[in-house]
């Protein structure tokens, strides 16, 4: 659980879901721009009227597949594509979305311990959208896992997509089941997820930068020292415990008592700092 939420301020008040991009203060800055190679921004969502998918069944799953498949059909404008379920996906089909790396495979052991990939892989599915920059997992650990990606370093536009994707969702299971509340929630706690260090937003946002020197001079371990101290964290760029060469995946850190906009700007001001700390290297 490494202490993702172990900071958050133990005082009574109101979860805020917010994804409003304009409350970002803080711009990133060009020099740490041209430095980002993809953004990815994801938060996770779970459906109030089934269970986790720690206790889920082969029905439940299939039910929230099924269900899914009606919402996303309400999508419209870039937000719109396919669904593919992973049960009737073809060999070719598998492939492509295994190359581009959006498809899930249900085989972490931590997850299977945990009852994730029971009955696999019924009721397991993606969508992607037609320019393949918002994507949905269904059934992979949450119900939901909500995703907004591409090149490069425009983090404002992946939020802002991240947050109409959101939006379209929730209006979407509101319109196909004519329920006001349709997410496992919490008013203090906020998003309840399967995985306790995503409770609150159930957010993370990252970004992969190229910081070759700084990683020579530091090291990986020097790097995730400054994140921590910016609330955000260092991994290696192709996973948590991934072989760290001349790039790093830097994300927020907190999920739980902040609103979304604020954990975005905790990633723009590491990045920011990041950058200039392997400008300021020689060499």
């Amino acid at each position: 659980s490494s202490g993702i939420n172990a900071e958050w301020p133990l005082r009574p008040g109101k979860h805020v879901t917010d994804m409003d991009v304009n409350k970002i203060g803080t711009a990133l800055s060009d020099h740490a721009q041209k430095k980002i190679i993809s953004t990815r921004i994801r938060c996770a969502r779970n459906l109030s009227f089934f269970p986790l998918n720690t206790c889920g069944t082969k029905e439940s799953r299939e039910e929230i597949s099924t269900l899914m498949e009606g919402v996303f059909s309400t999508f419209t404008g870039d937000l719109a594509g396919k669904f593919y379920r992973h049960t009737t996906m073809s060999e070719d089909e598998i492939k492509e979305l295994v190359d581009k790396h959006f498809l899930f495979r249900g085989k972490d052991k931590m997850q299977a311990a945990s009852g994730y990939h029971a009955d696999w892989p019924h009721g397991r599915g993606i969508f992607v959208s037609k320019d393949e920059k918002f994507l949905m997992w269904l059934n992979e650990g949450d119900h939901l896992r909500i995703i907004s990606m591409e090149q490069g370093g425009d983090i404002p536009s992946v939020f802002d997509r991240l947050g109409r994707g959101a939006a379209a969702v929730e209006k979407g299971l509101q319109e196909v089941t004519k329920r006001d509340e349709v997410y496992m929630s919490h008013p203090v706690l906020g998003m309840i997820t399967c995985c306790p260090t995503n409770i609150g937003t159930g957010m993370r946002g990252s970004v992969h930068i190229i910081i070759p020197k700084l990683i020579a001079k530091i090291g990986f371990e020097g790097i995730d020292k400054v994140a921590r101290s910016m609330n955000c964290q260092a991994r290696g760029s192709t996973g948590e415990h991934s072989e760290v060469i001349d790039r790093v995946d830097i994300s927020n850190w907190r999920r739980l008592g902040y609103p979304e906009y604020n954990l975005v700007e905790d990633m723009i001001k590491c990045v920011n700092v990041i950058s200039q700390m392997e400008d300021e290297i020689d060499g």
